[in-house]
C-alpha cells in the first residue's frame, strides 16, 4: 500500500483532499441547517402561544367632566366604546360621547306626574331595558347604534325604541324598587319587587297569528312564595325557568317558574348559603349566558354558582372561588361576549377575572374616587366609568386571552350546564353565549389511544416479519419480499384512510364476527400447520428448499381467511343472536362505532410496518455473521442464537424502528381524520372513535380567525406534539445508546 500511495500524483492527492473537506464542510452545513430549522419551529410555536398565557393590563385614555344629567340609575356603551347610554331617575335616557362627555341625543321616558325609580338591563350582553316607575308601572325600550360612513368617516347615530308598548306591564301599585326581566321568542317574563318588599311576577306568552303575523301577549300570573325581604338582588335564568333570589345577609333561594308546589305557589327548588365564610352580600350579576350567578361578600368572598341536576333534583351548586386578596367588591361587570368578567373594589382597585379559566387576570388600584355607574364594552377591550366627583373616566383594557390557563387546558372543569366536571374539547358554537371548552386531556388521550392500537397491531406483525425475513428466509424470496413491504410505504395515506373510511369501517361492521375470528383461528391454525408440516416425512418436507416454508404458508392464510369470513353469518347467529354489535351494546354494554379505534388501528398499522419492517430488518440483518456462526458452531439452537445473539445485538435498530413507528403514528393525520368519527372522548373502548391533536389541528385551523384564542390554542396543541415527539425521541435515543454499550460488545 505505501509503494501505491508514493506514485498517486499529487494532485489526485489533494484532490482527494478536497473532496473530503467539501463533503464534511456540506455535511456539517445541512446538519446544522436542520437543527436551525428545528429551532426556528420550536421558537415560531412558541411566539405564536405565549400570548395565550399573558396577563390583562389597563391604561386611562382620557378623563373628562360629566356633562349629563347626574346621578344616572344605569350606563351602557356601544360596540366601538365611542357612545354611551344613561338612565336616570328624572325620566330621561341620554346618548353621550364618551371621549367628551357631552350629551348627544336625549329621550324621555316619563309620563306626567311620574319619576323613573329603577333601571334594569335583561343582561350584560342585551340592550333591551326594563324601567320601573314610581307609579308601578315598567316600560321596555330597547337602544341600538346604527353605524355608517359618510366621507370615509365612522359615524354612529343612537337609536331608541319602546318595546311592548301596547302592553300593560303594571305589576304593582306602589314604586318598583327591584325589578328583572326576561325576553324569549315563545314568553316575556317580568318580576318586580316594591318598596315594601312585596314580590310580583309575571309570564307574557307570545302567540303569533299564522295569517296577519301579529304577535300578541296572554299575560299568565306567577304565584311567588313567600321569600325574605329587605334589601336583596334577584335574577331570572336566560331559559326563564330559574328565578334567583339574593338576600343580604347571604342567602339564596330558587324559584321554579314553570312548576308549582302543592299550595299553587310556584316551588322552591334550593336554598342555602352563597359564601362559606359568611359575611353580606356586597355584589352579585349573573355572567353571560344567563346561567351562572357571581356574588361577592364583604369578607372578601367571590363565588360563581349555577344549577345542576343530582339524581333527578336540582341544586344551585358553588362552581368556584376566585382569589380576590381578601378585597371587598362593591360592583360586578360581566362581559357581553366572553365568560370574564370585571369587578370594582371597595380600596378602589380594579379587577378582571375569568370563569373557565379560573384565572385572575389584573388587579390593579386605578380608582381614587367611588363609583356611581360604570359600564365594559360588548368587546371587552374598554371600561366607561363615572364617578362621585363627576367625571367620565375612559380605561382601554387589553385582554385578548383569558380563556387560556393550565388547570382550563389540562385538568377537570366544571362547565356550565353539565353536572359534573368533566374534561371537554369544543371550541365553538352558534351563539354568542358560548363557553369555550379547550381541554387537551380527550386530544392528548386520542392521540396515544391511537398510537396505542396502531403499534399494538403493527409491532408484533412488522418485527416479526422482520426476524424471519432477516434470519430464516431464503436469500432470493427476501429480495423479492423486503422491496415489496417497503413499497407500502410510498402509498399515501391520504388513500389508505379513503379506504379504511368508505370500505374497511363497513366491512368491519358487517363481517365483525369474522374479524374477531381471524384473530383467533389465524395464530392457531398457523400453529397446526406448522406441527403437521414438522411430522410429515423428510422425503416430503426436503421439496420445499431452506428459506422458503413461508411461500407455503401463503394459501394456508388465505384459506383459513376465507372460512372465518364465510362463516361470518353462522357463527354470528348461533353465538350473537344474528346480531354482534347488538350483542356487544347491549349486552357488554360497550358502545359501538362504525369509525372506531379498530379501524385506525388496522390502517394505520398498514401505514407503520413497513417503516418499522425495513429499519428492524436492516438491523437483524447487519448482525455480524460471525457471532452467529459462532453461536452455532457451540452447539445453540437457530432460535437459541437468535435470542441470545442475534436480536440483543439488533436490538438498538430494532427499537429505534419502534420509535420511529411510534412517532409516526402519533403525528398521522390523514388516516385518523377520515377512518373516526372525530370525536374528542375520553374512552380507551376499542370499539369507539377519537380526536387526535394532528387530526384537531387539520380539521380546525381553516375556520379559525387568525390570532383569535382558537387559533393560537391550535398552535398550542402544534407544540405540545413538537415537545411530545422531542420527548419521544431523547428517550429513544438514549435507550438506543445504552442498547449499544450493553451489546456492543458481542
Amino acid at each position: 500500500m505505501s509503494n501505491l500511495s508514493e506514485h498517486v500524483p499529487a494532485w489526485v492527492a489533494d484532490w482527494r483532499r478536497t473532496k473530503d473537506r467539501i463533503a464534511t464542510v456540506s455535511i456539517t452545513a445541512g446538519g446544522a441547517a436542520v437543527l436551525v430549522a428545528i429551532l426556528l419551529i420550536f421558537f415560531y410555536l412558541l411566539y405564536e402561544v405565549l400570548p395565550l398565557f399573558g396577563s390583562a393590563s389597563i391604561e386611562q385614555d382620557s378623563v373628562q367632566q360629566w356633562q349629563g344629567t347626574k346621578s344616572p340609575l344605569y350606563i351602557a356603551v356601544e360596540e366601538q366604546g365611542e357612545v354611551g347610554l344613561s338612565v336616570h331617575e328624572q325620566g330621561v335616557a341620554e346618548f353621550f360621547s364618551v371621549e367628551s362627555g357631552t350629551v348627544l341625543k336625549t329621550e324621555n321616558l316619563l309620563e306626567e306626574g311620574d319619576r323613573v325609580t329603577v333601571a334594569a338591563p335583561e343582561s350584560a350582553a342585551s340592550r333591551l331595558v326594563a324601567v320601573g316607575y314610581e307609579s308601578g308601572q315598567i316600560r321596555l325600550f330597547r337602544h341600538d347604534y346604527r353605524l355608517s360612513y359618510p366621507d370615509g368617516k365612522r359615524a354612529i347615530a343612537p337609536a331608541f325604541e319602546w318595546q311592548y308598548s301596547d302592553v300593560a306591564l303594571s305589576l304593582l301599585e306602589t314604586p318598583v324598587a327591584q325589578l328583572a326581566v326576561r325576553d324569549t321568542e315563545d314568553a316575556l317574563v317580568v318580576v318586580a319587587q316594591a318598596r315594601s318588599g312585596e314580590l310580583l311576577a309575571q309570564r307574557f306568552n307570545k302567540e303569533e297569528d299564522f295569517l296577519s303575523g301579529a304577535m300578541t301577549l296572554e299575560p299568565e300570573q306567577l304565584r311567588l312564595p313567600s321569600l325574605p325581604t329587605g334589601q336583596v338582588s334577584f335574577f331570572i335564568g336566560s331559559s326563564q325557568r330559574w328565578l334567583y333570589y339574593l338576600t343580604q345577609e347571604g342567602r339564596y333561594f330558587v324559584v321554579d317558574l314553570r312548576n308549582t308546589d302543592v299550595s299553587g305557589t310556584q316551588a322552591i327548588v334550593d336554598t342555602g348559603s352563597l359564601f362559606h365564610q359568611g359575611g353580606k352580600l356586597t355584589a352579585s350579576e349573573l355572567l353571560l349566558g344567563g346561567l351562572s350567578i357571581l356574588s361577592a361578600s364583604d369578607e372578601g368572598e367571590l363565588v360563581q354558582h349555577f344549577m345542576v341536576r343530582e339524581e333527578g333534583e336540582f341544586r344551585l351548586q358553588r362552581i368556584r372561588s376566585f382569589d380576590t386578596d381578601d378585597e371587598v367588591i362593591e360592583k360586578l361587570l360581566p362581559e357581553h361576549r366572553r365568560k370574564g368578567f370585571l369587578a370594582l373594589t371597595r380600596s378602589g382597585e380594579m379587577q378582571i377575572y375569568h370563569t373557565t379559566a379560573h384565572r385572575r387576570l389584573l388587579s390593579e388600584s386605578a380608582i381614587t374616587e367611588a363609583v356611581q355607574a360604570a359600564a365594559v364594552t360588548p368587546r371587552g377591550h374598554a371600561l366607561v366609568l363615572l364617578d362621585q366627583s363627576g367625571q367620565l373616566l375612559h380605561w382601554k383594557i387589553d385582554n385578548e386571552h383569558p380563556d387560556i390557563s393550565w388547570s382550563a387546558l389540562w385538568t377537570e372543569v366544571w362547565y356550565e350546564s353539565y353536572d359534573q366536571p368533566e374534561y371537554i374539547w369544543q371550541s365553538s358554537a352558534s351563539n354568542n353565549d358560548f363557553e369555550p371548552k379547550y381541554s387537551f386531556a380527550p386530544l392528548a388521550f386520542g392521540t396515544l389511544k391511537a398510537a396505542f392500537y396502531t403499534m399494538l397491531i403493527a409491532a408484533p406483525l412488522a418485527i416479526c416479519g422482520a426476524i424471519y425475513t432477516a434470519y430464516f428466509m431464503a436469500p432470493a424470496l427476501r429480495r423479492k419480499v423486503k422491496p415489496l413491504v417497503e413499497l407500502m410505504e410510498a402509498l399515501p395515506t391520504v388513500i389508505l384512510g379513503f379506504l379504511a373510511g368508505l370500505w374497511l369501517a363497513p366491512f368491519l361492521e358487517e363481517q365483525l364476527t369474522g374479524v374477531v375470528t381471524v384473530m383467533l383461528v389465524m395464530p392457531i391454525g398457523v400453529l397446526a400447520f406448522a406441527y403437521v408440516w414438522s411430522q410429515l416425512p423428510l422425503r416430503l418436507r426436503s421439496i420445499v428448499p431452506d428459506g422458503w416454508h413461508a411461500a407455503i404458508l401463503v394459501p394456508v392464510i388465505i384459506v383459513l381467511a376465507w372460512s372465518c369470513f364465510a362463516m361470518n353469518d353462522m357463527m354470528e347467529l348461533w353465538l350473537f343472536g344474528g346480531d354482534m354489535r347488538h350483542w356487544i351494546t347491549n349486552d357488554l354494554g360497550i358502545s359501538f362505532d362504525q369509525r372506531n379505534a379498530l379501524v385506525v388501528g388496522i390502517a394505520m398499522g398498514m401505514a407503520v410496518i413497513p417503516t418499522i419492517f425495513s429499519i428492524a430488518e436492516d438491523a437483524i440483518f447487519s448482525v455480524p455473521k460471525h457471532l452467529s456462526y459462532g453461536s452455532l458452531a457451540l452447539g445453540a439452537t437457530p432460535w437459541q442464537t437468535l435470542v441470545g445473539v442475534v436480536l440483543p445485538t439488533a436490538s438498538p435498530g430494532i427499537f429505534s424502528g419502534l420509535m420511529i413507528g411510534l412517532g409516526r403514528a402519533v403525528g398521522e393525520t390523514m388516516i385518523v381524520l377520515m377512518a373516526t368519527g372525530n370525536t374528542p372522548i375520553m374512552d380507551a373502548n376499542i370499539f369507539e372513535g377519537m380526536r387526535t391533536l394532528s387530526a384537531n389541528i387539520a380539521v380546525e385551523v381553516p375556520e379559525a380567525e387568525v390570532d383569535s384564542t382558537h387559533y393560537r390554542v391550535l398552535f398550542l396543541a402544534a407544540f405540545v406534539l413538537f415537545l411530545f415527539t422531542f420527548v419521544v425521541n431523547t428517550i429513544a435515543e438514549l435507550v438506543r445508546q445504552r442498547l449499544r454499550v450493553k451489546y456492543g460488545s458481542l
